[in-house]
């Protein structure tokens, strides 16, 4: 197995601004940050990196949410971490990310947000009033690692200072 990345926290700044910005009410954010957990596989024969809710979350049918990880992921120039919904999570309550698979490409590390990994769910289940309660620490998406190759023609000589929708702009 070929070693091409890391995980990283963000710093507690630009956690708290991105957590503040999605739960405004939160006055725990310091102790939510120091105690955020890692992505990591769950077996050796694992290709995901499962990524964890860092606090409890109560995500209602027909709503979405936005949850800032904590987490950015400096990656070799050719790889690409892709994010994944948990299958189980899917199977049991139809949850899903809002972007059905989420890019994080080796130059988001170095983005004016510091590369913050974030994961927008949603639940789309079929029965009135469903919710699903995730535990702090709970699994709620998975990234892998995959190689990918350009064109022969290939200029693109532009860079990232954005996140999301920046490289389009």
């Amino acid at each position: 197995m070929q070693r091409i990345a890391c995980f990283e926290k963000v710093s507690f700044e630009q956690f708290e601004k991105d957590y503040l910005k999605a739960f405004p009410d939160c006055n725990r954010v310091k102790e939510i940050y120091d105690s955020i957990k890692m992505p990591k596989r769950a077996t050796s024969g694992s290709a995901g990196y499962d990524f964890y809710a860092p606090d409890g979350i109560v995500l209602e049918k027909g709503k979405s949410m936005l949850i800032p990880t904590g987490i950015r992921s400096k990656i070799e120039e050719g790889w690409v971490l892709s994010i994944y919904p948990r299958s189980g999570l899917g199977f049991k309550h139809r949850v899903q990310l809002d972007n059905t698979v989420g890019i994080i490409d080796s130059d988001y590390y170095g983005a004016d947000n510091e590369g913050h990994i974030m994961i927008k769910l949603s639940c789309d289940a079929h029965d009135e009033g469903h919710c699903v309660e995730l535990k702090k620490g709970d699994g709620i998406a998975q990234g892998i690692f995959t190689q990918f190759g350009i064109t022969f023609d290939d200029e693109a000589e532009e860079k990232r200072t954005g996140g999301f929708g920046s490289t389009t702009k």
